[in-house]
C-alpha cells in the first residue's frame, strides 16, 4: 500500500478512529534505520502502509550530512550493510558515496522512494489513547505545517544532533585569521591545497580526515588531548572477495557477515576480559606500521581498549601518511587560538591556515521531536528500554539506537524484524495498542549500559532512557546473544500488553505510575 499524503494542519480528510489512521507506520528518517524498516515492511508486512518523513532532500541521513574528505564507514560493510542486501563492492571499509549508492539502490529496487516525504521535518508527535494512534506534526522548508496519523511511530532518526555539534569553546577563536571548520558543516568548495592544517581530536572523524587531507595540504597535524586505541585492518576483505568469485552473492555475504560478527564480538569480549593482551596486540600492529616513527606517549591511551570505541585505520593509511612526513600527531592541551594558529599549554605553537574542530558530537534522543502522551510531554529518561527498542508504559513507539561495540545496522535489522512481527501480531489479534507494562513498584536494578568513557556518551547520560541489569528492560550490547534471544522471545511475552483504544482518563494513571 502507498503512503498517505500529509494533511495541512487543521484539515481533516476523514474521521481518525482506532481503525483508520492515515498510515500504519510513520517512519522518521531515511537513513540506514528508516530504509531498513521500510524494506522489512515490504518483505514482512506487505499489507501495511507506511510513510518515511525525512527532513533532508536526499536519502542517507548521516551519510548525506557528512561531506568531509575521506568520509567512510568505521565498521565493515558486511555488518554495517543490511542482513537482506549483500554488499557487492570490493572494499568492505566503504566511503560515503558508496554507502549512499547502496541505500539509493535499495530504495529504488524495492519501491521505497515513493513512500518518502523529503524536506519534511517532524516537530512533534502526540499519542492519543482514545483513538489509539499518533498524530505527527511536520513542517516543510516553506514553513507549511501538516500532520499525519499513524498506528505505530518508528524513530530511525539517528542518535545525534544534526544542527548543533559539541562546541569545545576554545578561547581566542575570534583572533584566528585562517579558516575554522567543524566536520559536520564541511564547506563544499574549501581550498586547502598547500595549506597547513590542524585537526583537533583523535576520534573516528579525525582519523579519517587526517590522511585524506594530506594529498593536497602542505602538512596535517592531529592535535589530541588523549591518545586513542587504533585497529588496523585491510580496506578489502580477502575472504569476502574470494567467496564472491565462487559462491552465489547472498551465500558469500552471509558467510562473511557471520565471520565478521563473531570476530567483532570476540575482540570486544577479549578486550573486557584480557585488556593487557589486547593492548599488546594493538601496540605491536601500530609499531609494525610506524617503525621508527612510533612514539609510546602518542599511542598509549590511559584507558583500556573498548573503554572507548576502537578507531579503525584501514590499510594503515594514517600511519603511512605519518611515515611519509605528510602528517604528525601532537599530544597536548590547547591554551588558546591566536592569529596564526594554536598556542599549547606546553608553550609550543602550532602554525595553521585551517583548523578542523573534530571535537565530537552532541547526542539527542528521537531527533529532538517533542513527544507527548495524551498531551503530557514525554521524557525518555523517565522510562526503561524494553527489548532495546520500546519503552516502559509507552504505547506503539519504537526507536533505533545502534550498538556501541558493533555496527549500527545490526541492531537496526533486529528492531525492524521485531517491529514487523509486532505489527503482524497486532493485526492478527485485532489489537490497536502494544504497551510494555512496568509496574510502579518494579524493583528493577538500573545499569549503565553506556559504560564507555567517550565524552559524547558521558555528556548525554541525563537524556537517555533507563536500562536495567537484566533483559528485557535493557539496551543490551551483545548482538550475538540479542539475535538469538529476540528470535526466541515471543511477541506476547506476558509483559507486552496488546489491546484496543481506551479513553485517556483510563490510560494516564498507568503512565504516571511508572515515572
Amino acid at each position: 500500500m502507498g503512503a498517505a499524503a500529509l494533511k495541512p494542519e487543521g484539515q481533516t480528510e476523514r474521521p481518525a478512529t482506532s481503525a483508520t489512521p492515515d498510515v500504519d507506520v510513520a517512519i522518521v528518517g531515511a537513513g540506514l534505520s528508516g530504509i531498513g524498516m521500510a524494506a522489512h515492511m515490504q518483505m514482512m508486512c506487505p499489507g501495511s502502509s507506511y510513510v518515511i518523513l525525512e527532513r533532508r532532500e536526499q536519502i542517507g541521513g548521516t551519510w548525506d550530512l557528512f561531506r568531509y574528505p575521506g568520509i567512510r564507514s568505521d565498521s565493515d560493510m558486511h555488518t554495517l550493510g543490511f542482513i537482506f542486501e549483500p554488499w557487492k563492492h570490493e572494499k568492505s571499509i566503504a566511503d560515503g558515496p558508496a554507502i549512499l549508492e547502496y541505500l539509493n539502490r535499495i530504495a529504488d529496487e524495492r519501491g521505497i522512494r515513493p513512500h518518502i516525504r523529503f524536506g519534511t521535518k517532524v516537530l512533534s508527535a502526540d499519542w492519543d489513547s482514545a483513538r489509539a494512534l499518533w498524530t505527527v506534526k511536520t513542517e516543510d522548508e516553506a514553513g507549511t505545517r501538516r500532520s499525519v496519523t499513524a498506528r505505530l511511530l518508528y524513530l530511525g532518526s539517528g542518535y545525534y544532533d544534526y544542527d548543533t555539534p559539541h562546541d569545545a569553546q576554545f578561547a581566542g577563536r575570534e583572533d584566528f585569521r585562517g579558516t575554522i571548520i567543524h566536520p559536520q558543516f564541511w564547506p563544499s568548495h574549501l581550498d586547502y591545497a598547500g595549506k597547513r592544517v590542524v585537526v583537533i581530536g583523535s576520534g573516528a572523524t579525525a582519523v579519517t580526515i587526517v590522511p585524506s587531507m594530506t594529498h593536497k595540504a602542505a602538512h596535517v597535524t592531529m592535535l589530541q588531548r588523549t591518545p586513542t586505541w587504533y585497529a588496523i585492518r585491510p580496506a578489502r576483505d580477502a575472504l569476502a572477495n574470494a567467496l564472491r568469485r565462487i559462491l552465489p552473492e547472498k551465500v558469500a555475504y552471509a558467510i562473511t557477515r557471520f565471520k565478521n560478527v563473531r570476530l567483532q564480538n570476540l575482540v570486544f569480549k577479549r578486550a573486557r576480559s584480557q585488556p593487557e593482551k589486547v593492548k599488546d596486540y594493538l601496540t605491536k600492529k601500530i609499531k609494525a606500521a610506524l617503525g621508527d616513527k612510533y612514539d609510546a606517549k602518542t599511542f598509549t591511551p590511559p584507558y583500556d581498549p573498548w573503554d572507548q570505541r576502537l578507531c579503525l585505520v584501514p590499510d594503515a593509511d594514517m600511519f603511512e601518511a605519518i611515515k611519509a612526513g605528510k602528517a604528525d600527531i601532537v599530544t597536548d592541551h590547547i591554551d588558546r587560538f591566536d592569529a596564526t594558529g594554536i598556542q599549547l599549554k606546553s608553550g609550543r605553537h602550532l602554525d595553521a591556515d585551517v583548523i578542523i574542530t573534530a571535537t565530537g558530537l552532541r547526542l539527542t534522543m528521537g531527533g529532538k521531536i517533542a513527544l507527548s502522551l495524551d498531551g503530557v510531554p514525554m521524557n525518555f529518561a523517565d522510562h526503561f528500554y524494553y527489548k532495546g527498542c520500546m519503552f516502559s508504559n509507552v504505547p506503539n513507539l519504537v526507536a533505533v539506537f545502534g550498538y556501541l561495540n558493533a555496527s549500527w545496522t545490526l541492531r537496526a535489522d533486529l528492531i525492524s524484524d521485531y517491529a514487523c512481527r509486532l505489527l503482524n501480531t497486532m493485526k492478527a489479534k485485532g489489537a490497536h495498542v502494544a504497551t510494555p507494562v512496568l509496574a510502579a513498584d518494579h524493583g528493577l536494578v538500573e545499569d549503565n549500559v553506556f559504560d564507555f568513557s567517550s565524552g559524547y556518551l558521558q555528556r548525554a547520560l541525563t537524556i537517555m532512557p533507563k536500562s536495567a541489569a537484566a533483559l528485557p528492560w535493557r539496551l543490551n550490547q551483545d548482538y550475538v546473544y540479542d539475535k538469538a534471544w529476540m528470535k526466541a522471545s515471543p511477541i506476547e511475552d506476558g509483559i507486552l500488553a496488546l489491546g484496543r483504544a481506551q479513553p485517556a482518563a483510563q490510560a494516564q494513571p498507568q503512565l504516571e505510575a511508572a515515572e
